[in-house]
């Protein structure tokens, strides 16, 4: 079966590793434009490999998707990508396209789908393998696998310790389903789903009139990115970790100590 892999970054590179180790034929390639000076992960495991490596700026160019085509692949494996693809672009392979998603759709469509369950307080989350159309995450489920966001976890510990690996080898589970014929199509109940945008740092603005919980869950949620924040002394200062405690009488958003291990 011959292979796409379309993604970026450290997931992407990999998926792509994954698939090479166990003798897959991937033909191509796709990757974000450059941007800056670091090359990206994927595509610098593409170059190392020979594989052909493609950069189209906009997937709504006719040579683009003529360019596809004569690939002749048989399945487009999705790691990792940022912007939507029109459905003739995925449809392009014999067998169509399957991608990674980090949560349990139909809840938390959207860019920050690890961020915004950890705010919330919620104590699940997930990810799924999907085929994906012109909608924003709202394709059939083809798997998904579950995961528990315990008191401590942050973004980052979320993602690298579990949604990451988890979702390597969801992506080569897929494409096993796939080749045998058992990929289910399960269409999402839009009823029961969510969608939450972009988490920016306009959102984790700490207000220290809420409770303890909430303050505790968004610094966790946007740790190490965006970073919740507030101010002191009228210069902002970024919090990127907390522990709960009972021991202070002061008011919330009071230093009442200061030392190496922080405030």
């Amino acid at each position: 079966m011959k292979l796409i892999v379309h993604g970026q970054q450290a997931f992407g590179k990999a998926v792509l590793e994954s698939l090479l180790e166990r003798g897959e034929d991937v033909c191509a390639v796709y990757c974000a434009p450059d941007k800056g000076r670091r090359i990206d992960p994927l595509k610098a495991l593409a170059e190392e490999q020979g594989l052909p490596l493609f950069q189209p700026p906009s997937y709504k160019d006719a040579a683009v998707l003529e360019q596809m085509r004569s690939l002749n692949a048989d399945l487009c494996v999705m790691a990792y990508v940022t912007l939507l693809v029109p459905e003739q672009v995925l449809n392009v392979p014999e067998l169509g396209s399957i991608q990674y998603h980090p949560s349990l759709l139909p809840l938390h469509k959207g860019p920050s789908s690890i961020n915004w369950p950890i705010i919330f307080g919620e104590t699940k989350t997930g990810l799924s393998i999907f085929w994906p159309d012109e909608g924003l995450d709202t394709g059939p489920i083809l798997l998904q696998k579950e995961v528990e966001i315990v008191p401590d976890d942050t973004l980052g510990s979320l993602y690298f310790n579990h949604l990451f690996p988890m979702g390597v080898a969801a992506m080569v589970e897929g494409v096993d389903l796939v080749r045998d014929g058992k990929a289910p199509r399960i269409e999402q109940d839009p009823s029961g789903g969510s969608y939450e945008g972009w988490c920016t740092a306009d959102d984790v603005r700490i207000d220290w009139h809420q409770d303890v919980d909430r303050v505790y869950n968004m610094i966790r949620g946007a740790n190490p990115q965006p970073g919740a924040w507030t101010t002191l002394a009228g210069k902002r200062v970024t919090l990127l970790d907390c522990s709960k405690s009972n021991d202070s009488d002061g008011a919330p958003g009071t230093v009442t100590a200061a030392d190496a291990s922080g405030i």
